[in-house]
């Protein structure tokens, strides 16, 4: 159970998070690169997985939440075939091809992609993604198109829509303001949530880079914050400086698998 999602993802009794071993993306910052890049993990089966889903289930979970899974999106659209009776997302560095989402549609309720980079430059340097900014773009269309305007439950927990997420890099704010502006341009109040990030530590190989090996200032951090309040954006979330602690990054053990 994850208890470090937006407030209506976790909730009071937790995210059921499941994370995925690989990634289509190569972020060298990676939070997570235990076992995004350095493959950690254990083999299961479409069946065991869909017993993960109910044994989250069993401790209360509020939704599915299935962490970085484009790669796995057969698989997990087999272990969907049969509704779970609580919200599933998607959660994914929106880097996703239109037509894998489509084998997904009615199997996902919510969405929560990355929208990492409107810099492809950018893109490229960190992450190793090709196009990134357009490809991301017309995957998120097709995302609202499956889900609408997004749903919350009578206690307030998202039950369908979606998520846009944004982590600020440092020395990268025209990065972030370009992402605002696609946000605040392609979508009105009240269809979409947008959650600004500044949770990013030094991981993974950033050391490479220097202008990114650092963390996030508050200089930027107060800049960033400020672009998205001048925006069209009215619906979502702002993630406090002091998110940005190594605490938050999970210890992958295999527990629960």
């Amino acid at each position: 159970l994850h208890f470090w999602e937006e407030p209506l993802i976790s909730g009071e009794r937790g995210s059921g998070a499941i994370f995925f071993s690989g990634c289509s993306m190569r972020c060298v910052y990676c939070q997570n690169y235990k076992i995004s890049t350095q493959g950690y993990g254990k083999e299961v089966t479409p069946e065991r997985l869909r017993e993960i889903y109910e044994e989250l289930k069993a401790q209360g979970a509020h939704n599915i939440n299935l962490v970085n899974p484009t790669h796995y999106a057969e698989v997990i659209a087999q272990s969907l075939e049969k509704p779970l009776g609580i919200p599933v997302i998607y959660n994914c560095g929106g880097y996703e091809k239109v037509e894998t989402l489509r084998k997904l549609e009615g199997k996902i309720q919510i969405y929560m992609p990355d929208l990492k980079y409107s810099d492809n430059e950018a893109a490229k340097r960190y992450s190793k993604a090709d196009g990134y900014f357009e490809t991301a773009k017309a995957a998120i269309d097709e995302m609202f198109r499956q889900t609408g305007e997004y749903q919350l439950d009578e206690e307030g927990m998202l039950q369908s829509g979606l998520i846009i997420r944004h982590l600020v890099l440092p020395s990268n704010l025209k990065n972030t303001y370009g992402v605002i502006d696609y946000v605040s341009e392609r979508f009105q109040p009240e269809e979409v949530l947008f959650s600004l990030m500044s949770q990013y530590i030094p991981c993974a190989e950033a050391e490479r880079y220097p202008e990114i090996n650092k963390r996030l200032s508050e200089e930027e951090y107060v800049a960033a914050r400020e672009y998205l309040e001048e925006s069209n954006i009215e619906d979502g979330f702002v993630q406090e400086l002091d998110s940005a602690d190594e605490g938050y990054v999970p210890d992958f053990n295999l527990s629960g698998v």
